[in-house]
């Protein structure tokens, strides 16, 4: 390809907008342009990344037995009426009417189109296993979109659902999809990790993520350093400490901290550690109005585990300060768990927190706490269990060394949806008794567009992009120096770029009248692997010039060395 056909939108400035890497070098590189918040054109030369992303995903999912279909983006209220997840996926559903006042959704996701699907074809168990999936644009209403690429409303997805007639059939289904991503995620080149992670709004029983591991991701990833035990923090267990102090000898007292009210502030004032301190956060119940959620001092409220708490309203809210002012007659910052039971309010602890002796805790009185608290002696006994996020350091679930925590952004996510969609629409089909069996269902993400971005959240430098080979847009790219002033340069350059477009390989050749410097930095910031450089001073040698984009490293080489270097590169198909 010359970029005489195939224009070049760079840019030098990065866009105001623009907050993480990613999104700055996409708009720099021209391989988007921002249409409204949270909607993108691919320009050509992202587009180019996007379909190897695509054609890479499509051989390894052929490879694990699963058949591509293609579903319509636009999907009936009825089906979601279903499920029940009309109402309870919430404002990211993006509803709309047709001119008949029928109700639709844009999908931000398949299950109930494929589950109607599968119900109406699938009739015996001797149609089954079967696994489907399409490559498709899905919506979903972010708030506030944000990232560019990473958290678009709009973004190009790989689904793919699994059909079984039992659990065990599911889990062989599973197993399949979990090792087509391991080897989807390592064809392109990407440092990533499974991890084992909640459900969410897609539901089911058991699930992973798959994270690229970058410091600019938005979850958190916990892993032991003595084992292959790896989650998402949501998920991650603290496990309850061992056995536990001695009761605290010492009567509780009571102490002025007239201003004193966050955890900070508190330990500050009376010279203690955070750990010495227990913090109550109120939040909204289902059949109380509060529910009372005590964690240790240094310790921050899993939000994943709390709402799944049976005692907590969906989605979790913290309680207003007026609410908590009129039920408990106390302000935010004093409250403690003594005598809140006997107020009719659930007190459930953190395993640590009902750990602590001799703790420090607010007075339910304003400008007043609490130290020498011991939870036998002084409240009525909490409910206890994990609420909390796990931290640096934390003994690892399976008992086996100790946790560490790294940064990721999620680019796949594979679940056991078990029957939780084909009972609710009557998936069904005939076993070999002749009785009717709700289908068992595997769900199977990975998030197309968001691939391109976390890969260049890993692979960059001050430059630009630095492409895995298997994403590059081009193999490499050729740079003539003075093109169109001398022959031989001309020659050369349009022998070299035959010879390897006749090799099978992508070749960007750069035919533009600019400054060499302007082409380098073009070059350097697109992220093409190799570059090579055409001048009369190396073709007096005999030579071109041939940089590695990632290694920066620079080399002499004839054709046929060059041959040589590119024959073990993943070729790109020349679109």
């Amino acid at each position: 390809m010359r970029t005489s056909r195939f224009p070049l939108a760079t840019v030098k400035e990065t866009p105001a907008d623009a907050e993480v890497i990613s999104h700055q070098l996409m708009l720099r590189a021209g391989l988007i342009r921002k249409l409204s918040s949270g909607l993108y054109t691919w320009m050509p030369i992202g587009l180019r990344v996007l379909k190897k992303v695509e054609a890479i995903i499509r051989e390894e999912m052929n490879n694990a037995g699963a058949l591509e279909i293609l579903m319509p983006t636009i999907q009936p209220a009825e089906l979601w009426q279903e499920s029940g997840r009309w109402q309870e996926y919430g404002p990211h559903l993006l509803k709309m009417k047709d001119r008949h006042q029928r109700d639709f959704c844009y999908g931000p996701t398949h299950e109930e189109v494929v589950t109607d699907l599968m119900r109406q074809e699938l009739k015996s168990y001797k149609q089954l296993p079967i696994t489907v999936y399409q490559v498709q644009a899905k919506f979903r209403d972010e708030v506030r979109p944000r990232f560019g690429i990473m958290r678009a409303r709009e973004f190009l997805m790989k689904d793919a659902y699994s059909f079984d007639l039992d659990k065990q059939g599911m889990q062989v289904s599973y197993q399949k999809m979990y090792d087509a991503y391991c080897a989807i995620f390592t064809r392109l080149g990407l440092l990533f990790r499974p991890v084992l992670a909640d459900t969410g709004s897609i539901g089911g029983s058991f699930s992973h993520e798959f994270q690229v591991l970058a410091d600019s991701g938005e979850d958190l990833i916990a892993y032991s350093d003595g084992s292959d035990y790896t989650a998402n923090i949501e998920l991650a267990e603290s496990l309850a400490p061992g056995n536990p102090p001695s009761p605290s000898k010492t009567p509780k007292e009571l102490i002025d901290t007239p201003t004193q009210q966050t955890i900070v502030e508190v330990t500050q004032f009376l010279g203690v550690k955070p750990e010495q301190t227990v913090k109550v956060l109120i939040v909204k119940g289902k059949t109380t109005p509060l529910v009372a959620l005590v964690l240790r001092g240094d310790h921050e409220l899993n939000t994943i585990k709390a709402e799944k708490l049976p005692e907590v309203a969906i989605p979790l809210q913290f309680a207003e300060p007026e609410l908590i002012l009129q039920q408990l007659n106390c302000s935010i910052g004093f409250i403690g768990p003594i005598g809140l039971a006997e107020q009719g309010i659930p007190v459930i602890a953190d395993r640590d927190a009902a750990h602590l002796t001799d703790f420090i805790c607010g007075a339910n009185l304003v400008g007043k706490h609490f130290k020498h608290v011991d939870w036998t002696r002084d409240c009525s006994p909490p409910q206890v269990i994990d609420i909390r996020n796990v931290k640096e350091g934390d003994l690892s679930p399976d008992g086996k060394g100790q946790l560490h925590l790294r940064r990721g952004i999620e680019v796949g996510h594979v679940f056991q949806l078990g029957d939780k969609y084909s009972q609710a629409m009557g998936a069904t089909v005939l076993n070999d008794q002749g009785q009717s069996i709700s289908l068992q269902m595997g769900c199977y993400g990975i998030g197309v567009s968001r691939i391109v971005a976390a890969a260049i959240e890993q692979h960059h430098d001050e430059h630009g992009i630095l492409w895995p080979a298997t994403m590059a847009p081009f193999d490499l790219c050729i740079v003539p120096i003075n093109l169109h002033r001398s022959e031989a340069v001309k020659a050369a350059t349009e022998s070299l770029y035959e010879a390897l477009q006749a090799k099978g390989l992508a070749v960007l050749l750069d035919d533009r009248q600019e400054r060499p410097g302007v082409m380098f930095a073009d070059m350097d910031l697109i992220g093409i692997p190799y570059r090579v450089v055409i001048s009369e001073r190396g073709l007096a040698e005999g030579k071109f010039e041939c940089k590695n984009r990632k290694t920066g490293e620079v080399s002499q080489l004839t054709q046929e060395e060059i041959f040589a270097l590119l024959q073990n590169v993943e070729m790109t198909t020349n679109m």
